[in-house]
């Protein structure tokens, strides 16, 4: 009878060894499949983090670039309105018969803006800059991305 109890209790002891032996195994490769997960996320991360960088540097220096080019505006529209500087205008009139000038009717003076025209002209300029700069942005953005997904 003690050797049949000595031998269930090998048995036991045995199954108990493998139980926890295939346990160890179990939570080993889990351990293997988090770290691997880990270090895929980190991957990512950091990819994302330099796609960060190249996009906030882009922009950056694009903003800088519109706000001075909007401040170039602002001064020469500036110096239009108070006479330092002239809008040029490259236009003609039309000729004045010799009829009309006989008649006491001075020689038309030189091509002007209108007001709403001149107010036009200062927002098309300023609306081409910006366009100007958004696009030139948005593709230094398109190759940043490209140079570091080629990276990868």
């Amino acid at each position: 009878m003690a050797v049949g109890i000595l031998v269930v209790g090998i048995v036991v002891a045995g199954r108990l060894a493998f139980y926890y032996r295939d346990s160890y195994h179990h939570a080993l490769d889990k351990q293997r499949e988090f770290a691997q997960l880990a270090e895929s996320r980190q991957k990512i991360i950091v990819d994302m983090q330099a796609r960060q960088r190249v996009v906030a540097a882009i922009d950056a220096k694009y903003t800088k670039e519109l706000a001075d080019a909007k401040q170039t505006i602002a001064d020469l529209q500036r110096d239009v309105s108070s006479g330092a500087k002239r809008l040029r205008v490259n236009a003609t009139c039309e000729r004045v018969s010799d009829a009309t000038r006989a008649s006491g009717m001075a020689d038309a003076s030189s091509p002007e803006l209108t007001s709403d025209a001149e107010r036009a002209y200062w927002r098309l300029r300023e609306q081409l800059v910006t366009a100007e700069k958004q696009i030139n942005g948005l593709q230094d953005y398109i190759r940043a991305i490209q140079n570091v997904e080629k990276t990868q």
